[in-house]
């Protein structure tokens, strides 16, 4: 497993550490997963996908004051007692919050800046950190091709640090000789999802999404109509700006391609393929009004997810 000190290659592009996902802790607060968003927030808008927020918990039923929204008569109990009474409601302080993050060997690949798992890798660190700072019980499903550890959402330090521990070690577990199949499939992490956050939970996924089909877009309205589910899609520009004289060798572990885009129908074939990824959640997100923030593995991390947000930099 790769190591900063112990191996002077260590290239933070290709894998990440323990201290680089700790270090976003100080730009975290910058983000926001509450509903009332920056104005230049991806999640802000008429025609943006809105966030639910935290959900709300019984405190009390007392009698009825001036002033007191009238939404809020319990008219049962004002019924049976002659007088008006409300029921009184509080914010959730610690929403349970799951973010599911890819390293499979899929995401083992870039041709500019990051791999992909490192910008995944990042980018679920950066919001890990700002939901536990507002106060939410951070937990994970971190998953390679035949590896899975989950955690349960948990209101501590602690947890955050074992959630960034654990997805530093899959990150670098990842290599150019490990086989790309495997049994885990991004379907098993939804349902996994679905069995953990039953309700009023914040779900984010960070992948790119590979290998879906008709039982992910169900898996994926399941959850969006009881949670606040957003997805993270991280691609690369080899598929949609693929130049005429690129080479690229691709291997799965086992077999390995030579691939030259000099050749026409091979560049417009695996621009094809790898352009029309992000079309099914696109589609998704308007038929489920789920919130789709694409990253690129081509640039930082941290001023995409900034500008997602609408942060200003340097805050």
């Amino acid at each position: 497993m790769p190591d900063k000190i112990s191996n002077p290659t260590f290239d933070p592009r290709v894998h990440v550490d323990m201290a680089q996902l700790r270090r976003m802790e100080r730009h975290a607060r910058a983000l926001s997963f509450l509903p009332k968003q920056p104005a230049r927030s991806a999640l802000n808008g008429r025609h943006a996908s809105k966030l639910r927020g935290r959900g709300l918990n019984f405190e009390e039923l007392r009698h009825y004051q001036q002033g007191d929204d009238i939404r809020t008569i319990d008219w049962k109990v004002t019924a049976r007692t002659g007088e008006p009474h409300v029921r009184v409601y509080t914010e959730e302080r610690d929403r349970p919050a799951l973010l599911l993050v890819d390293q499979r060997m899929s995401m083992f690949y870039g041709t500019v800046r990051n791999m992909k798992s490192v910008t995944a890798a990042e980018a679920a660190a950066l919001a890990a950190w700002r939901l536990r700072i507002q106060g939410d019980r951070v937990g994970g499903l971190v998953f390679g091709n035949d590896h899975i550890a989950e955690l349960k959402p948990k209101a501590s330090t602690v947890a955050l640090n074992q959630f960034l521990g654990i997805l530093a070690q899959a990150n670098q577990r990842l290599h150019a000789g490990q086989d790309a199949t495997g049994p885990v499939t991004l379907n098993a992490q939804l349902e996994a999802a679905v069995r953990i956050s039953k309700t009023g939970a914040m779900i984010l996924v960070f992948s790119d999404f590979d290998g879906i089909d008709a039982r992910t877009e169900k898996l994926m309205h399941r959850l969006a109509l009881h949670n606040d589910l957003i997805l993270f899609p991280i691609s690369d520009p080899s598929g949609a700006e693929m130049p005429d004289g690129f080479r690229i060798v691709a291997s799965d572990g086992t077999l390995q391609m030579a691939l030259d885009t000099r050749d026409k129908a091979t560049r417009l074939g695996l621009q094809e393929y790898l352009g029309k990824r992000l079309d099914p959640l696109l589609d998704w997100s308007r038929k489920y009004a789920i919130p789709v923030l694409p990253l690129s593995a081509a640039e930082e991390t941290l001023p995409q997810m900034l500008a997602l947000f609408g942060a200003r930099p340097g805050r």
